[in-house]
């Protein structure tokens, strides 16, 4: 089942090339918005699953070009991104130790948004693809071999960054740059996710290609090293990481399409009010040169 919000919020089943209406299937789910409703909904699915089917059954729905996709997960109580972890097609000799950071649900942005690149002396913008997991329940020092039973699902994630500024914090927490969806796969979809091939165009130039199968730390690690840290909450988002080898400049303008193989297709813009340009290349293309990435060439900041 694919789970999306349109339009005004209103939450429904994707259904080939169609949308199903289901918000008045989930009246009953207390909320007080979106966020809330799609998180209590995770976190009693069961109970609703089947009048949720059986409303999607029975209706052709409505195109969904006619539309707006928003946010599946508008404001996620954890959002937390996996760090340097894929062993980059065999070029890393070893894992690198396990890490993670949290970006803030202000963040989040939806198929169609735009990441706004702010006034700061960034050495350059960059986009990650990557596979994002959904949690479906509240996870508290999870053990891997249980670790898969706490997935709701997946979803496709971008994350922005702000290379080179001072503080991690400033460089990864920006608005705008959690960029999710189009909509919330469930897990009984995806028989294997750590084998599913994740793309990233940008203006129709693929620059990243690579397969769940290259993860450092698999799927299920990063579940219990994660919950070991803190309770992992339904609706939560666990971002896996990505193949840091195709990754390059995000600049004004650019439209931006990521596909996570059987997750669906996310496209968003990118907007920099000041114009700054980077070269096209990638960090693969830059190997061994200085520095790893392409280095600003005009527009504020940019080096004389």
């Amino acid at each position: 089942m694919k789970l999306a919000f349109f339009d005004d919020f209103r939450l429904g089943v994707v259904k080939g090339e169609s949308i199903v209406d289901v918000t008045d299937v989930v009246r009953m789910v207390p909320h007080t918005g979106a966020h809330d409703l799609i998180s209590n909904l995770i976190a009693r699915f069961a109970d609703h699953r089947g009048r949720i089917e059986t409303t999607v059954s029975g209706s052709a729905g409505v195109p969904l070009s006619s539309v707006t996709l928003r946010p599946p997960l508008p404001r996620p109580a954890n959002i937390v991104c996996m760090a340097v972890n894929y062993m980059e097609d065999g070029t890393r000799t070893e894992p690198a130790a396990i890490n993670a950071f949290q970006k803030a649900s202000t963040c989040v942005i939806g198929p169609g948004g735009t990441m706004v690149l702010p006034d700061v002396a960034a050495t350059i913008f960059e986009g990650e693809a990557e596979l994002a997991l959904v949690i479906g329940k509240t996870a508290t020092n999870v053990k891997a071999e249980d670790a898969m039973s706490y997935i709701f699902g997946y979803t496709c994630f971008i994350d922005g960054s702000a290379r080179g500024v001072p503080a991690f914090y400033q460089m990864k927490s920006r608005e705008t740059f959690a960029p999710i969806g189009p909509w919330i796969v469930t897990a009984d979809e995806i028989a294997d996710p750590q084998n599913l091939q994740v793309k990233l165009w940008n203006n129709g130039e693929l620059k990243q290609n690579f397969n769940t199968n290259d993860m450092a730390h698999k799927i299920a690690r990063c579940i219990e090293w994660v919950s070991s840290v803190h309770t992992l909450l339904p609706g939560d988002i666990l971002a896996t990481g990505t193949n840091h080898r195709g990754l390059h400049a995000f600049q004004n303008g650019d439209k931006i399409d990521l596909d996570v193989e059987k997750v669906g297709k996310l496209s968003i813009t990118v907007s920099d009010a000041l114009g700054r340009t980077w070269g096209r290349d990638t960090r693969l293309e830059r190997e061994g040169m200085k520095p790893e990435t392409s280095p600003q060439l005009t527009g504020k900041y940019a080096q004389a």
